[in-house]
């Protein structure tokens, strides 16, 4: 089976659908940004803190390449990482991409309710959030937009997974 990525903004939902994808189509569930968390033996926040995020960005790169064709893994990508260095074109060349629109409001309200702390350019106390999340997505929508699947709103797994079947 095809590898398949789930990109969007940041609290789009790639990693709580990932897993529930994964388990239906019994493999397994990758999560770039907590790849990067383990090797690097530091936060997102941290990275972005201490090293930069033109650093952070050449740590997506190289942890996404170690992700080959054809593993049968579903794949949560951190939510720029389609945006730098090829990664889309890679991504759409090596698997099959899902781009999980969801309106800026949502994911403003779900950054509030969960409020760790662990998005280097959001901050749920933020009174911009919005207009700053709104932004991001429009500067990020031309990549997105390269997705093979788009799903907007709160499509349903089994509604994802009847799209992917022809693609799978």
């Amino acid at each position: 089976m095809k590898n398949i990525f789930l990109i969007g903004m940041p609290s789009s939902g790639k990693s709580t659908l990932g897993k529930r994808i994964a388990d239906s189509l019994q493999c397994r569930f990758v999560d770039t940004d907590k790849l990067i968390v383990r090797d690097e033996g530091r936060s997102i926040a941290e990275i972005f803190a201490e090293s930069g995020e033109a650093y952070f960005r050449e740590a997506e790169q190289n942890i996404l390449r170690t992700i080959l064709p054809g593993n049968s893994l579903v794949i949560s990508t951190g939510g720029g990482m389609p945006c730098f260095h090829d990664n889309m074109t890679y991504i759409n060349a090596t698997g099959i991409s899902i781009f999980l629109d969801v309106p800026v409001e949502v994911l403003a309200q779900r950054i509030i309710d969960h409020a760790q702390g662990d998005r280097p350019h959001y901050n749920h106390a933020d009174p911009e959030l919005i207009e700053s999340l709104r932004k991001r997505y429009v500067d990020r929508l031309p990549f997105y937009s390269q997705a093979n699947v788009v799903v907007t709103g709160e499509t349903q797994e089994d509604e994802i997974l009847r799209r992917l079947g022809e693609w799978l």
